[in-house]
């Protein structure tokens, strides 16, 4: 079994600064990329940044400048920083990981339950 958990979400102003963590758990032998993604209501959901198990980071154009991540692999952990929030950023973000649970396996891509990022004066 792996689990994703995502925590760090709530409410902020607009301008404000939040900071999402993901933790993977459970029977897991390596991660490979590691990403960060948001479902807005009535929309798809879509890819706000990802980084690899060497540390290669890459983002959305909507986010650059105002996003990080970052990954600790010996926590099996993700994080995102996020400033400058604007209105457009609330949604429902999304942990994901591509990784292998035995060693002779194929990599499956899994998904945490999400956290909501809510913007408002």
């Amino acid at each position: 079994q792996v689990q994703l958990v995502e925590s760090g979400g709530g409410l902020v102003q607009p301008g404000g600064s939040l900071r999402l963590s993901c933790v993977a758990s459970g029977s897991i032998f390596s991660i490979n990329a590691m990403g960060w993604y948001r479902q807005a209501p009535g929309k798809e959901r879509e890819l706000v940044a990802r980084i690899s198990s060497s540390g290669s980071a890459d983002y959305a154009e909507s986010v650059k400048d105002r996003f990080s991540i970052s990954r600790s692999n010996a926590k099996n952990t993700i994080y995102l920083q996020m400033n400058s929030l604007k209105p457009e950023d609330m949604a429902v973000y999304y942990c994901g990981a591509d990784l292998k649970t035995t060693y002779r396996g194929s990599s499956y891509f899994y998904w945490g339950q999400g956290t909501l990022v809510a913007i408002s004066s």
